[in-house]
């Protein structure tokens, strides 16, 4: 507490900074935050609208305000410090404090307004219309964040507390300009295991693996409501808007009580619901109409817009379509949005149905297609080198492919057993040696000699099974215990180079091959990961996101023939710079699509 005031006093002494852009953290919360006070001046405030006690590492309770942003607005940093001055405080003790918190609350802070978006089918554009609204929030100078209660993806990505929440929410996170996305933005993520059965992940934790039945009789009715009220709540007390996504069809008559996705949110948010439509699909009108008609009259009055999504062409021809869907509906048509043309990663496998292949570029990857396929997304900054994908379903699909990668998925042994009875694996076989086989996760799992499973953990059935035997390594599930952690690493290869990535798997793998990576910790030594043999062209890692960076992803196309793109064009984007410019085109259509003084309206205006 004594550091934590002397660093107060030093800020105070300094004087207001506004946003510190030569620190090297910065921005440590928000792009755009005020960075005066890094140690907040009012520590411990113990107001529960904005932290709460929790236990520290010596058992003892402790105030944490982690998650607290108020300090960090602009014009609340300037306020403080022009009020420290003015009533002359010069020590973070001065019992005056108490009463400049008081003020500098009744002042800036205020419970935030929810908006939802739901979609009028699956796949109807709510996610990036979540994401579009976030950035334009965020343009013009609002805290907002993104919100989902219940989704249902394999594509999922680590915190930085190390919790597991779905990867489109990260996405939107960023458009949002927050740096921290965090397990509050989805407490509830489903994760399908097989059949009917899902790993239900709580707050970013294994909670239980729930049946279909199971999980509505018994976790929606229990905690699941109020997991959704609680974490709802607690980012409106943080943010200006809270943009909330729904789940599927809010009109799904056969479970509608029982939906805690959707209009049950809403209501527990007290948000305004826009319904979004995908034109491209056909039968939009009918689709938006029958939504708006199937759900109840008590919940359609939150319905305060419908958007008409992904129109390629000209867009006039769908507005007078339009204003006979609000005579119809009673409710307005906001927005006809253009098809747009971005580099966005895909929510969930979904958008992989019925998809052969994606990209152009010359060298043809094989991404071997599970049907229980995870965090797919780790391919695609493969398509900022001169690659393309084509998905593996059969030993078919491998003819003339320049790579292959066996990508993460839910089910290591029973995926692994459908890529053997269909051939793939005598065909992986056939190419080692010719071409450059990576395993990500699950698929680095397949590429060893044994896979012990002698608990049933992870298949259901008990058992020991032999892998690809590309590798000399075991693996074992014997424990309910999730690996969650982000992670820097080296290339222990090549001409070296920064890796990014993430774990996020059950079980562990006894390793008897050359380390690919050097995990790097900020305290304690380092240690080795990944498998390789780069006379065969095998290689194989747990870390999701190993391609984000170039180092590694251009290693390995130098195995590709003669070697693929390997070296950088000067002054080429990162990926994550990509994902900018993408997310900021996206906006911009949005916003131009989009009636935004009546957007602007409803999100004032809430419920």
């Amino acid at each position: 507490m004594d550091c934590i005031r002397k660093r107060v006093n030093d800020e105070i002494e300094r004087g207001w900074i506004g946003s510190n852009l030569e620190c090297p953290y910065h921005p440590c919360h928000f792009w755009g935050q005020d960075c005066t006070f890094c140690y907040c001046p009012f520590y411990p405030c113990e107001d529960e609208d904005l932290g709460c006690s929790t236990r520290g590492k010596n058992g003892k309770p402790v105030w944490n305000c982690s998650d607290c942003l108020l300090i960090h607005r602009k014009e609340v940093g300037s306020y403080v410090m022009s009020e420290i001055r003015s009533r002359g405080i010069a020590d973070a003790r001065d019992p005056r404090m108490k009463d400049l918190f008081q003020d500098a609350k009744k002042r800036f802070w205020r419970m935030g307004k929810a908006l939802m978006v739901v979609g009028a089918t699956s796949d109807a554009g709510k996610s990036v219309t979540v994401a579009a609204i976030c950035r334009i929030l965020h343009r013009r100078g609002y805290l907002v964040a993104p919100f989902k209660s219940q989704n249902m993806s394999l594509n999922s990505k680590v915190t930085r507390n190390g919790s597991e929440i779905a990867m489109i929410q990260t996405l939107q996170s960023q458009a949002a300009g927050l740096k921290n996305p965090d397990h509050h933005m989805n407490p509830i993520l489903l994760k399908p295991k097989g059949d009917d059965m899902s790993q239900v992940v709580v707050c970013g934790k294994p909670f239980a693996d729930y049946r279909v039945k199971e999980y509505y009789d018994e976790f929606v009715p229990g905690p699941g409501i109020r997991i959704v009220k609680e974490h709802v709540d607690f980012m409106r007390r943080r943010y200006d808007f809270v943009v909330m996504e729904g789940a599927g069809s809010p009109a799904e008559i056969n479970i509608y009580d029982k939906d805690i996705a959707n209009m049950k949110a809403a209501e527990m948010a007290d948000a305004a619901v826009v319904l979004v439509v995908n034109v491209e699909w056909g039968g939009s009108f009918a689709y938006a109409l029958g939504t708006v008609e199937l759900i109840p009259e008590k919940d359609r009055r939150r319905i305060k817009g419908i958007i008409l999504n992904n129109v390629r062409g000209s867009t006039d021809s769908i507005r007078q379509g339009a204003k006979r869907l609000e005579e119809l509906a009673g409710v307005p048509v906001i927005g006809v949005i253009p098809h747009v043309e971005v580099s966005l990663p895909s929510e969930d496998s979904e958008a992989l149905r019925g998809v052969g292949g994606k990209g152009s570029g010359r060298y043809k990857v094989g991404v071997v297609r599970f049907p229980r396929i995870a965090n797919f997304t780790d391919l695609d900054p493969l398509f900022m080198e001169d690659a393309s994908v084509v998905y593996v379903q059969s030993p078919e699909d491998l003819d003339g492919v320049d790579a292959v990668i066996l990508p993460g998925t839910k089910n290591t042994v029973a995926d692994y057993k459908w890529m053997c009875a269909a051939g793939i694996s005598d065909g992986l076989k056939a190419l080692r040696g010719k071409v450059p086989i990576l395993g990500i996760c699950g698929g680095y799992r397949m590429m060893g000699s044994v896979m012990d499973d002698s608990v049933g953990m992870e298949s259901g059935a008990a058992g020991i099974y032999e892998g690809l035997g590309f590798f000399d390594n075991r693996t074992v599930f014997s424990e309910y215990k999730k690996t969650v952690a982000n992670r820097e690493a080296t290339l222990l290869r090549g001409d070296g180079g920064e890796v990014t990535g993430y774990e996020l798997h059950m079980g562990q793998t006894e390793v008897g091959e050359e380390p690919l990576f050097r995990i790097e910790r900020m305290f304690g030594d380092p240690w080795n990961e990944g498998s390789v043999k780069e006379d065969e062209k095998l290689f194989g890692t747990y870390l999701h996101g190993c391609f984000d960076l170039p180092a590694f992803r251009r290693y390995f196309l130098s195995f590709v023939g003669e070697g693929a793109s390997v070296s950088g064009k000067e002054g080429e984007k990162s990926y994550k710079e990509l994902l900018e410019d993408s997310l900021d085109a996206l906006a911009d259509a949005f916003e131009k699509g989009l009636d935004m003084d009546r957007l602007m309206g409803i999100l004032e205006a809430g419920e």
